[in-house]
């Protein structure tokens, strides 16, 4: 697994933590246009990257459906902007009902290394186009972005300590999918306070950056917002850290433990 995909993956571990097929959405969207939320990514001491996701309604229509933007953008910081400069920019339109992906597009730049893609998906010939081709797909399939907010409107209410779930993704060259295991309810402390909180286990693929027993853990808001508020993995030299910093134009309270 090559470096460019390392924010990727910290931003997308929520996004992969449920299947459609096993568990159900909820009638109620816990976001609404006008939200914006911010990640800082540590190594260390030192401050490595921040993400920032946002989403706001559209004009554009796809097949005379109104659609909802969602744009993420991350970039390195301080000395990793010298050693690795990262800057990436994505884009999903979504169903505001469904929440299912219209269309999908990426700018990845990140040191030498250059990637462009645009993904549209047709659930009528159940057909997704990109740039490396087209790739047939059976029932629900996401783009990363439209993982993330897909995720956060999944009825947790049942799932037991142990269970692994599944999703799929479509990601530059095809349909994937990750197994991640939920593992209970911890209080965690991130940016903007100390939160009562889900805690999940995705798997890893061993490689260049992660270790043969790399460990990734991700722990969400236990509220009707859902929010990833830190995320920790292992690398084969030191560890990450995802910490949710700033939060926005949120549909509910965002409410931190009173201690």
């Amino acid at each position: 697994m090559k470096k460019y995909y390392l924010i990727l993956i910290l931003l997308t571990a929520f996004a992969r933590a449920f299947s459609q097929d096993e568990a159900t959405k909820t009638k109620e969207v816990a976001f609404k246009a006008g939200e914006q939320i911010t990640y800082k990514l540590k190594y260390g001491f030192f401050s490595a990257a921040e993400a920032v996701i946002k989403i706001e309604n559209t004009p554009l229509k796809f097949n005379g459906h109104p659609a909802l933007h969602i744009n993420a953008a991350a970039r390195t910081l301080g000395t990793f902007n010298l050693l690795f400069k990262t800057k990436n920019e994505y884009h999903s339109y979504i169903d505001p009902v469904t929440l299912l992906p219209y269309y999908y597009s990426e700018n990845r730049q990140e040191s030498k290394y250059r990637h462009t893609d645009k993904v549209t998906f047709d659930r009528d010939k159940n057909v997704i186009t990109a740039d490396k081709g087209q790739f047939p797909f059976k029932g629900n399939v996401f783009d990363f972005l439209s993982c993330y907010y897909f995720a956060r409107n999944i009825d947790v209410s049942h799932i037991k300590i142990g269970e692994k779930l599944d999703l799929r993704y479509f990601l530059e060259d095809g349909v994937h999918s990750l197994s991640i295991t939920y593992m209970g309810k911890e209080q965690v402390k991130c940016g903007l306070g100390t939160f009562n909180c889900l805690k999940f286990n995705p798997t890893i693929i061993p490689g260049r950056i992660f270790r043969k027993n790399s460990m990734l853990y991700l722990w969400i808001t236990d509220d009707k917002n859902r929010i990833p508020v830190k995320a920790h993995v292992e690398l084969i030299v030191g560890s990450l850290v995802m910490d949710l910093s700033q939060a926005s134009g949120l549909k509910y309270p965002l409410n931190p433990i009173q201690k």
